[in-house]
């Protein structure tokens, strides 16, 4: 599996001084995504609606609303 491309502006379009250590959104070789966000597990576990839930090797992360606003016009419909 390898990263094929950024999806949305990056970091440095996004405000980031030093362009490094923000959230990111990036489209995989095997067409899922992958997100660099803040680790908020611990947090939002117990927030989860009853009808959601997450694997032991899962982890919830939160990105930017920027981050996911500029990344939606690259995010294919299919």
């Amino acid at each position: 599996m390898k990263i094929v491309r950024r999806i949305g502006a990056p970091p440095s379009a996004r405000g980031s001084n030093s362009g490094a250590n923000c959230p990111d959104v990036f489209e995989l070789s095997d067409g899922n995504f992958a997100v660099i966000g803040t680790e908020a597990t611990a947090a939002l576990d117990g927030e989860l609606p009853t009808d959601a839930s997450r694997a032991d090797y899962e982890r919830i992360v939160i990105v930017s609303r920027e981050t996911l606003i500029r990344a939606k016009a690259d995010i294919p419909d299919a």
